[in-house]
């Protein structure tokens, strides 16, 4: 049985490598407005085809020491970290979740999604609605069929609230900052993210958000990387607190619940 175990958590690590590689894909296809459902895979500086032995997750990069085989230019470490990144929250998802696998499956689809918003508006201050459209049509289809099997009703209460509470919040900021602040893509970002957490979950999903940020904030101001004033990507911040409110927030609130009695 141990071994079955085992077996599992390698395969599913593995498969976030493979999928973490594919979310890499998007993410430069996208950035060039270029579809990634066909079309061989080609380095972003050489235009170079490249070979199987060239995409291999992970194993690639190590043997290439992080270079193009045909133009001996770097190759950009978000491709190795995306990928581990992937693999990592694969596995959490597998670990905490096996017990429900609909809930699992969603998960895996939700968080590529995520990680995906996550490097693209690091790398260009911007929320693609090609990614982020489908991402909540995704969420809120899986919240109808779960409302339908399981509350009874088309969309749970708690879900409603959960979105609008984080819509309206982003757009009071969003119309009183004139765009400055945070951006439209942000305000959409709100629904899909109420959509995967849920009430009161999406409560601390902010918290950490803006905790995760501002530490970062204040971190890069130190080190004189940033400026106050300068653009700060909001969602990195918006997807990491979702992420570890997914996987920690039922002990996190719980442990705060038993500090406030």
């Amino acid at each position: 049985m141990l071994n079955i175990i085992i077996f599992f958590k390698i395969a599913i690590f593995l498969f976030g490598l493979i999928v973490g590689s594919f979310l890499n894909c998007i993410i430069w296809r996208v950035s060039i407005k270029k579809s990634f459902l066909k079309g061989r895979s080609i380095c972003p500086k050489c235009k170079h085809q490249l070979n199987f032995f060239d995409l291999i997750p992970l194993f690639s990069f190590l043997v290439l020491k992080g270079k193009c085989r045909y133009c001996q230019k770097k190759i950009s470490w978000q491709y190795p970290l995306v990928e581990l990144a992937t693999g990592f929250i694969f596995l959490l998802v597998l670990i905490l979740f096996w017990n429900n696998p609909s809930l699992m499956i969603f998960l895996l689809i939700i968080f590529s999604f995520l990680i995906i918003i996550f490097v693209y508006d690091l790398k260009h201050l911007i929320i693609p609605d090609n990614v982020l459209v489908p991402a909540i049509i995704v969420a809120a289809l899986y919240r109808i069929i779960e409302g339908l099997f399981i509350y009874k009703s088309l969309l749970s209460l708690y879900y409603l609230l959960s979105i609008a509470v984080p819509f309206i919040f982003f757009l009071i900021i969003y119309l009183l900052s004139k765009g400055k602040w945070i951006g439209f893509g942000d305000v959409k970002l709100a629904i899909l993210l109420g959509l995967i957490l849920g009430w009161p979950n999406i409560l601390l999903g902010l918290f950490l958000s803006y905790l995760i940020g501002g530490i970062m904030g204040i971190g890069l101001v130190i080190i004189s990387k940033k400026k106050m004033k300068s653009e700060v990507p909001f969602a990195p911040f918006l997807i990491a607190g979702t992420i570890i409110t997914s996987f920690f927030g039922t002990p996190i609130l719980n442990w705060y619940l038993k500090l406030i009695r």
